[in-house]
């Protein structure tokens, strides 16, 4: 029976499948416009819009009936067969042909096993292989381009495969997340395991305190007054009680414990990073998202074992 994790990776895989070719239909479409308008090559630019129209026709016919690991399956077979021609065609031009290659890994390892990040790697290393001995023992009619005919393909092939790449790496970290989610869930729940909870948990506990350090840190969430575990769970789109957990192996008494650290760390730096005789402590305690003077005055005792203002007075000392 699938999970609501099971559920949300596939639809995230989904989403990138979507998404990848939405944006491969538009770089296939420019590299087309490219080559009928600005480096003429007609042969090239019917490969390319017959390749556009083939993928977008084929994504709709298949989209609904069939597996996304079928598809990716499919695509990264075809895709790799379908760039065999072009690399042929610019292997006189350019080497840069060869970078269209390097996300089909990074495609197996977002989507499958490591084995077949290996396998594809292998097939992609392979056809780069058979082109070389193709080029060297066969003569073909290719057209050559000049140097500022191949700089404009070369750049935008870099830029595209950038944005592919990052495409990429942005859903493969959506679904790291929630494969590491799903991992603490089983370990949490299933009875089998926890005579060995503590030890078994750890590394996972380890690998969702690191993704709350860098929502907190990245985009600074402690500096909202009215901040507290139930937001960041809904940030993070994770049961607060496995963000409580996590935060407790890390030897935080609670939530609010691990969050007014957060703010005194962010006190501590704006005092270093101000004027204090500029700006006031108001700003510096508000900022950093305290309510009032009081409770800041408390939990900056609590935790640095001085008051702000002998703190303050270390610092013109020094």
């Amino acid at each position: 029976m699938n999970t609501a994790k099971d559920i949300k990776i596939e639809q995230y895989k989904r989403q990138l499948v979507y998404y990848y070719n939405i944006l491969m239909s538009v770089i296939l479409a420019v590299f087309g416009l490219i080559f009928t308008f600005i480096v003429p090559d007609k042969v090239m630019a019917w490969y390319l819009f017959g390749g556009l129209f083939l993928l977008v026709y084929t994504y709709l016919i298949v989209r609904k009936t069939y597996s996304v690991n079928v598809m990716v399956h499919s695509y990264i077979i075809i895709a790799t067969m379908y760039n065999f021609y072009i690399m042929l065609a610019f292997w006189n031009n350019s080497i840069a042909s060869f970078v269209w290659l390097i996300p089909i890994p990074l495609a197996a390892y977002v989507f499958f096993q490591r084995k077949y990040v290996f396998i594809y790697s292998l097939f992609v290393l392979l056809n780069i292989i058979a082109g070389y001995i193709i080029t060297k023992n066969f003569s073909f009619d290719f057209p050559l381009h000049s140097q500022d005919d191949v700089r404009i393909t070369d750049t935008i092939l870099m830029v595209s495969n950038v944005a592919v790449i990052s495409l990429l790496i942005y859903f493969k970290d959506k679904i790291k997340r929630v494969e590491i989610y799903r991992e603490i869930e089983e370990k949490t729940l299933n009875p089998e395991v926890q005579p060995t909870l503590v030890t078994e948990k750890a590394p996972f506990a380890d690998e969702l305190f690191d993704k709350i350090e860098h929502v907190m840190r990245e985009k600074q969430l402690y500096k909202d007054v009215n901040f507290n575990i139930s937001k960041l769970s809904a940030e993070m789109d994770i049961n607060s009680s496995y963000i409580s957990k996590s935060i407790r192996t890390k030897g935080y008494p609670n939530f609010n414990n691990y969050l007014n650290m957060h703010r005194i760390e962010c006190v501590k730096r704006l005092l270093t990073e101000n004027d204090i005789e500029k700006v006031t402590l108001m700003y510096i305690y508000t900022e950093a998202g305290f309510s009032n003077q009081s409770t800041f005055n408390r939990v900056f005792k609590q935790m640095e074992s001085i008051t702000p203002s002998e703190y303050i007075s270390s610092l013109q000392i020094h």
